[in-house]
């Protein structure tokens, strides 16, 4: 019997690794552990000071496609390298009309990647540059490619909604994390629902042991780049709310960005000094141990100004993974994790005094607080296992061969 040649899929991302990105590697260590070879493709080098534990354990060779400093010698030599490799490349030219030279570039040295070490199929997270430098480089070198779209790519207000229509169109499938976005983008966008598929990330459970404890401090943990869309300024505002009436807790953020120096301003008009403490990026097993400690996790987040917003965050799965229970704002994928008083407890954004109820609702509630972190524990198994979800991305990669190469006449 002749037996099928072992697909190979290529990642295509901004930066790797990157600490945020958590998904991603859970991701590819979850394809790893089912036997499918992956290279991974960053167009840009890593930029954090902290990374996740479990890279150490990532098999897949890093290729970085680093443009910055690139002369017009280099860019054409580029294409001349891929040409040995994709010998159409010249005659394809056409298929780059319009890109950033930057994104030729490196989708010429992608390509001849593809052909050189065997790829069969490319896969992009974020529907913005990599997706792009994945759709040209697949045009060239004829495979096929697919797109995990998140929030940021989508709701931004620098996308552009024909340049996103038109990336996730020519797609032999495309991904996307909540089905507040799946709607978003059949609605909005006109994305052919057959094409689309909602898959939400996951989590190796195994790393993840629930602790139903009663005896934990009270402390409320938030954790993320402190940047509008998580809304900590509003934490801030709720905890201001929760010391003038009397609660007695301790808030601790966790994380790091360029809104730092207005939340520590605002903690400090706020006198806030002796209960808010900020604590920096952490590594993630530290991450993980706050959250083991935490009486109740925060996770405010709003719609930034510019469109910025959270679709899904990692960190509330875990959270909830590790019986933690959660107080989140009722905002795009939030409740599909976060269902009010099953799971969680859902608030509004922007609204601190909703927060400051919720929050003191679980810090003075232990039956509460076991029911619902109980509930999300059984969410998180049924829906958010790593190796299933990894199992039906994989599905779109085995699917996506059968699909023509993308032509992008238009």
């Amino acid at each position: 019997m002749r037996r099928e040649p072992t697909p190979r899929v290529g990642y295509v991302v901004k930066r790797y690794p990157r600490f945020s990105e958590t998904f991603i590697v859970n991701e590819i260590l979850a394809h790893e552990a089912a036997g499918l070879p992956v290279d991974i493709f960053s167009l840009y080098p890593p930029n954090d000071t902290h990374f996740q534990d479990t890279l150490s354990l990532v098999k897949a060779p890093v290729t970085y496609l680093t443009a910055e400093g690139v002369r017009a010698f280099d860019f054409w030599s580029a294409i001349e390298g891929a040409a040995h490799v994709v010998p159409a490349i010249w005659q394809s030219l056409e298929a780059a009309r319009g890109q950033e030279a930057r994104v030729v570039y490196q989708a010429a040295r992608l390509a001849a990647a593809v052909r050189q070490r065997g790829i069969t199929h490319l896969h992009a997270h974020f529907a913005t540059m990599p997706a792009q430098v994945a759709r040209l480089a697949a045009r060239w070198a004829g495979i096929t490619f697919s797109i995990t779209a998140h929030a940021k790519d989508i709701y931004h207000d620098s996308v552009t909604t024909d340049a996103l229509r038109a990336l996730l169109r020519d797609a032999s499938g495309v991904v996307t994390v909540s089905d507040y976005n799946a709607r978003y983008l059949v609605e909005t966008i006109g994305v052919d629902a057959s094409q689309l598929h909602r898959i939400y990330n996951g989590l190796d459970l195994d790393r993840f042991d629930v602790a139903l404890r009663s005896d934990r401090r009270p402390t409320i943990l938030a954790v993320g780049r402190f940047v509008p869309k998580k809304g900590f300024d509003v934490l801030l505002d709720a905890c201001a709310l929760l010391v003038r009436d009397g609660a007695r807790f301790t808030c601790r953020l966790v994380g790091g960005g360029s809104e730092e120096g207005s939340l520590r301003a605002r903690a400090t008009a706020l006198g806030l000094e002796q209960v808010v403490q900020f604590d920096g990026p952490l590594p993630q097993r530290e991450v993980m141990a706050a959250l083991r400690e935490a009486t109740v996790f925060a996770a405010p987040c709003v719609v930034a100004e510019d469109g910025d917003r959270d679709g899904l965050p990692t960190v509330l799965v875990e959270a909830m993974a590790l019986g933690t229970p959660c107080v989140a704002t009722d905002v795009v994928g939030i409740p599909e994790l976060v269902r009010h008083r099953e799971t969680g407890l859902l608030v509004p954004p922007q609204d601190a005094p909703a927060l400051a109820v919720a929050l003191r609702a679980l810090l003075e509630g232990p039956a509460l607080r076991l029911q619902l972190a109980t509930d999300a524990r059984a969410l998180i198994e049924a829906a958010f296992d790593v190796r299933r979800n990894a199992a039906l991305v994989r599905a779109l990669f085995q699917a996506a061969p059968a699909a023509s190469p993308i032509a992008m006449a238009s």
